[in-house]
């Protein structure tokens, strides 16, 4: 199968590095000309425009970082749909909006080619070794027809129902994590200012019912001070946005959720979008005038488990 991959950015390019570590025909276009040259130096071949990209290759992936530019990308005069033809796939692996996914998909199917949504999630350093979760929404059979691909790009794989399906719980799940990001900076604030030791307080948390991914991860490059998790601010405030708006469409009456969004814009505010999302906890340390700090933690989170072949995780009704 000969693939087109648009996006070569934080995990973009990690997706596409699995894909042409296991041998696909690949080609790929970025913005930044360096970064697609550097996988041009490793066989891949360099798109001329997306258009034709989707001519000459079966299946499309775009990884971008907002609706906006994926809308650009499929939708411009040069752009994706303009060469699809019958029997071609497009995979949505950007994180975006429900509502668009499905208003480019319609526009997809049109040209008789097949759509589906397939964010990822477990973090970047995971997306490099192709140890990633994915969601895929879409038909069962264009789900079937590719998944020979995203057992290369990721571990556990789940077809989550129609298109746009995967895109919901996509969001959701960025959600929760950053609920969880926020909580452990009050906690691991609160600790240090009671006096506790920051390493043993790490430890604590990892032992016990308080316990998550994201602590396992994120509160290692806090208490580093790299704080380099290889997502940024305004990508949080995307992602919890877009939740908001799903709630809203719903008629879920939220709460946290308003108050995270706040949370972010202010941290945005004060230290810049493109900040490392982890250092939300600056807020909390400037307003305590500490750090929170130790040593012996990692200055970015590596992927310590070896690439295996994926598979479906199934939903037994």
């Amino acid at each position: 199968m000969k693939i087109g991959f648009i996006g070569l950015g934080n995990v973009g390019g990690k997706l596409a590095g699995s894909l042409l570590r296991n041998g696909f025909d690949l080609t790929v276009r970025d913005l930044n000309s360096e970064i697609a040259k550097t996988f041009f130096e490793k066989g891949a071949k360099l798109g001329e425009s997306p258009k034709q990209m989707a001519e000459t290759t079966d299946m499309m992936i775009t990884c971008l970082p907002n609706p906006e530019a994926s809308a650009t990308v499929m939708e411009a005069e040069d752009g994706i749909i303009s060469g699809l033809s019958p029997g071609k796939v497009w995979a949505e692996m950007s994180t975006t909006d429900e509502v668009e996914v499905k208003r480019l998909g319609a526009k997809v199917q049109k040209f008789g080619s097949e759509a589906l949504d397939c964010p990822v999630s477990g973090g970047c350093h995971r997306a490099a070794t192709g140890n990633i979760s994915i969601f895929v929404g879409g038909e069962r059979s264009t789900f079937e027809k590719i998944l020979p691909v995203l057992k290369v790009l990721g571990r556990l794989i789940l077809h989550t129902g129609a298109l746009g399906s995967a895109s919901v719980l996509k969001v959701m799940t960025n959600y929760l994590a950053t609920a969880n990001l926020v909580t452990l900076c009050e906690a691991m604030t609160t600790a240090k200012m009671a006096g506790m030791n920051l390493k043993t307080t790490y430890e604590a948390i990892r032992i016990s019912s308080g316990n998550s991914f994201v602590h396992e991860t994120e509160s290692q490059v806090i208490l580093n001070g790299s704080r380099d998790i290889n997502f940024t601010m305004d990508l949080v405030i995307k992602d919890i946005s877009l939740f908001q708006s799903i709630a809203d469409r719903a008629g879920v009456p939220l709460e946290v959720s308003p108050l995270l969004i706040d949370i972010f814009k202010d941290g945005e505010q004060r230290y810049g979008a493109r900040e490392w999302s982890p250092n939300i906890i600056r807020r909390l340390e400037d307003a305590c005038g500490i750090q929170i700090l130790a040593s012996g933690f990692p200055k970015q989170m590596v992927d310590s488990e070896p690439e295996v072949y994926g598979e479906e995780v199934v939903v037994h009704n």
